[in-house]
């Protein structure tokens, strides 16, 4: 910092005398000028707890002190972001090992939150990721890390660009150790499983060995400190942090079960009971290790989806430098490297081809399995394969901005979200622990006090029973394991969900805008009629009329030319081309003075259109435009264009009415077209002529009507459509604008992923409350029956760790959606 900002400040502080003032600087964007400079300075000091503010405008710099207990960072960040400013944001993601419930997350979270420069911090318990948006001149990585340690986990991946793969070994490991405390736990269990089951049904073939009170000491010490070792690292950093979680009722259950029973053989001439309990902390320590093991083994499979997406990219490229071919990491490629790729390999990342040609399979993104020719200029997409040839091409976009990282980061940003129904079970799951303890106490002094007056045994079984069955696991699981399973199914099918609370949103919209051009119609001319009204056939017509318009580059002339290559590969130029514009184009051709245009044109070259008026009125009631052709001062017949419907739009509409969702087209064009293309895919609401600036307009007056709005767009225009509405969805085929601003994108150029879109999130909304339901009514009876004395603690550790796999498994069902299954 320079000498007189230090001197300021100094002035400043010492003026103002020793508050609790906190003093950050970030890095501003945006302030381009001193006028800029000096609204930022003059608005921030109007907001209450701001005690100086100053912009180094040479540096791009805003330093700020103010007092936390009177405003936050995030309302100074708002105030900036409303001023047309931004702050630089950092971006990190960890993944964190050792995270075994809900209440995990919500510590880290929470512990995160509270670090200086932290904007955004969200935990995915079960894809074991920390997201966080933070300002590195206040903190680090580091910092975080230390944080994350302290709180008693590991971080094991930072931001890597193969963390997948990684990530897979990773998840592979902890399986393989849950496997191996699995078994070493129930190797030690069998014995004391014999011994409870004698007990029970009065087996008298079971060896004496296993009632002996010191060999069930012997092993039940070793299942409870080294395979129960986890839960009591996990319980003592929980509550150190003055937190509880599942770890902290597994260690109070199985503990007051070992501890009393060793006071039994330590003391057995002063202590009445004749009974001890090793049997009952082993078997709840091997249940619960069982389940954790398939609770890993589920975990990993609700986020498959998303991992094969991600393992698409390609690994390495062959790129021509300095004259020479060479293989390099995908990390190292930089945009204008020219790339070599042969048959069979993966595009390594976007670009243009610039020698060779070939066919691409792009199936993953656009959904058509027939692979598409490409040839020089043509655009390549990263991590789509190539088929048949060699081609040389230069790389346009590397690294983070490739269209799969795209992807990839779309689907981190819905990772990295929570929907409105999971903040809420995160909420009860908080709160839910402290309860179960105070109830297990409560439980226990009533059967000792009141119950079973005096019988110590029975109120610490009931006690033990309470604790265990009554784990919130299910409960932190039900939402993120749904919204994991179904982000990544959509993943999968070419839709991609920005966050939770859009997949969440998605089902309540009752009303869907879609725009016309380039979403219910390619937004690209056709010819759809050639009528002759002559001696010419259609195809002469169709050839005379491509010549003349050979020359053009008019949007419909063009068109005409793409119908003609359809029949002939190559035609003749014409000679004396006159393009009109405005009224069309003349030529000559083979001879013959030919005119393709308006009305307006052949009425001003004297050529009689009383013949072609009744047809021209029948195909513009339709919405199509017609072109007139004209050989030899006489009309020789009608060229109708359209902008045609897209092929599965009609099949989309349908659909979506089927689900009882009002469907509206919204457009610029007139009404008569308007109403032509909406009466050919069946929609029966029009907005016509339409600005686009009004647009966002009329979505406001539709949810002014308390309707849940969606909008479907693709151009730049609907953009501000887009943010307006309750959801908004953009095309795949539509401009970067749209998709930023949509909160679902569509990858592939079909409006069957509308429907798709909320009838998935229908499911996944279906499958949390499932999960909900049976989560809290497992725990309501649960604790009920256990309370009662009813349920003995080792069945209450089984059902406790089987109903988290329960609602994974449930979850999982989400892989199998499929479109027509709805």
């Amino acid at each position: 910092m320079l000498d007189w900002e230090k001197l300021f400040i100094l002035v400043n502080v010492l003026g103002r005398g020793c508050g609790h003032v906190e003093r950050t600087s970030f890095k501003i964007q945006g302030v381009t000028s001193s006028a800029s400079a000096s609204e930022v300075e003059r608005e921030l000091k109007q907001i209450d707890g701001v005690k100086y503010v100053l912009v180094n405008l040479v540096l791009e710099r805003l330093i700020v002190e103010y007092d936390p207990a009177v405003v936050s960072m995030e309302q100074i960040n708002l105030r900036i972001t409303d001023l047309g400013y931004a702050l630089i944001e950092d971006r990190v993601n960890l993944k964190v090992r050792g995270m075994k419930c809900a209440a995990c997350g919500t510590k880290i979270e929470q512990e995160l939150k509270r670090m200086p420069g932290v904007c955004k911090v969200s935990v995915n318990y079960v894809a074991e990721k920390v997201f966080l948006t933070y300002y590195s001149s206040q903190v680090n990585v580091k910092d975080f890390i230390n944080i994350i340690k302290k709180l008693g986990y590991e971080v094991v991946l930072i931001n890597d660009p193969f963390r997948i793969s990684k990530d897979k070994n990773v998840g592979a490991q902890d399986v393989q150790k849950q496997k191996m405390l699995f078994l070493f736990s129930a190797l030690l269990s069998l014995p004391l499983l014999f011994y409870m089951l004698a007990e029970m049904f009065l087996w008298a073939w079971v060896p004496k060995i296993f009632f002996n009170k010191y060999f069930q000491l012997a092993l039940a010490t070793p299942i409870q400190f080294i395979a129960g070792a986890q839960f009591y690292r996990e319980a003592y950093y929980a509550l150190k942090n003055r937190s509880a979680n599942m770890s902290v009722l597994v260690v109070l259950g199985t503990s007051a079960a070992y501890f009393f029973s060793l006071l039994v053989i330590i003391g057995e001439s002063q202590i009445k009971s004749q009974y001890v309990y090793f049997e009952t902390s082993a078997l709840i320590i091997t249940i619960i290790l069982l389940g954790k093991l398939l609770e890993s083994m589920a975990k990993g499979k609700t986020s498959e989806s998303i991992e094969k997406l991600m393992d698409l990219q390609a690994r390495s490229a062959r790129v021509i430098r300095q004259g020479k071919e060479q293989e390099i990491s995908l990390a190292e490629i930089e945009v204008g490297d020219l790339i070599v790729v042969r048959p069979g390999e993966k595009i390594p990342v976007d670009g243009v081809i610039k020698e060779g040609y070939s066919s691409v399979d792009e199936s993953m993104f656009t959904g058509e399995s027939i692979p598409v020719d490409k040839k020089e200029g043509d655009k390549v997409i990263g991590a789509t394969l190539n088929k048949y040839g060699t081609f040389k091409f230069e790389a346009a976009r590397v690294g983070g901005e490739t269209a799969l990282a795209q992807v990839i980061r779309a689907v981190e940003d819905a990772l990295s979200s929570k929907a409105p129904i999971q903040r809420t079970a995160d909420l009860i799951s908080a709160y839910f622990v402290p309860i179960v303890l105070v109830a297990a106490l409560v439980v226990f002094a009533a059967w000792f006090a009141f119950l079973d007056v005096g019988n110590f045994n029975r109120a610490l079984v009931n006690f033990i029973a309470v604790l265990v069955i009554a784990c919130p696991c299910a409960l932190g699981l039900a939402t993120p394991t749904s919204i994991v399973a179904g982000t990544g199914k959509g993943a999968e099918l070419g839709i991609l969900i920005k966050g939770g609370e859009h997949l969440e949103n998605a089902h309540k919209v009752d009303t869907l805008v879609l725009d016309k051009t380039g979403t219910i119609t390619k937004g690209k001319p056709e010819v759809t009629d050639i009528i002759t009204l002559s001696s010419f056939s259609t195809e002469e017509i169709l050839r005379i009329a491509a010549i003349a318009e050979k020359a053009s580059e008019h949007p419909l002339g063009q068109a005409v030319m793409e119908r003609s290559k359809q029949i002939w590969w190559e035609l003749q130029d014409a000679t004396q081309f006159i393009a009109m514009p405005g009224w069309g184009v003349g030529a000559v051709v083979e001879e013959q003075e030919v005119f393709v245009g308006t009305r307006k044109l052949l009425k001003e070259k004297n050529v009689s259109i009383d013949a072609a008026e009744t047809k021209m009125r029948e195909l513009e009631s339709q919405g199509k435009t017609v072109m007139l052709v004209a050989i030899g001062q006489e009309v020789a017949g009608i060229i109708a264009v359209a902008d045609t419907v897209k092929e599965y739009a009609m099949e989309a509409i349908a659909d979506l009415r089927a689900l009882g969702i009002e469907v509206i087209m919204i457009t610029g064009d007139n009404w008569r077209t308007a109403q032509a293309i909406a009466e050919q895919v069946g929609i029966q609401h029009v907005l016509a002529e339409v600005l686009p600036e009004d647009k966002a307009k009329e979505i406001e007056k539709l949810k002014a009507k308390g309707k849940i709005i969606g909008m479907v767009g693709d151009g730049i225009n609907d953009a501000p459509a887009l943010v307006t509405a309750d959801v908004g969805l953009a095309i795949g085929s539509g401009t970067d604008v749209a998709l930023e601003a949509a909160d679902i994108t569509l990858l592939r150029d079909d409006l069957r992923g509308v429907p798709a879109s909320i009838k998935l999130s229908k499911a996944t909304m279906r499958n949390i409350k499932q999960n909900l339901f049976w989560a809290l009514i497992y725990n309501s009876l649960g604790i009920s029956i256990a309370a009662a004395g009813l349920l003995n603690p080792v069945i209450a550790g089984g059902a406790m760790a089987f109903s988290s796999v329960s609602v994974i498994l449930n979850s999982l069902r989400l892989k199998r959606w499929s479109y027509e299954s709805e």
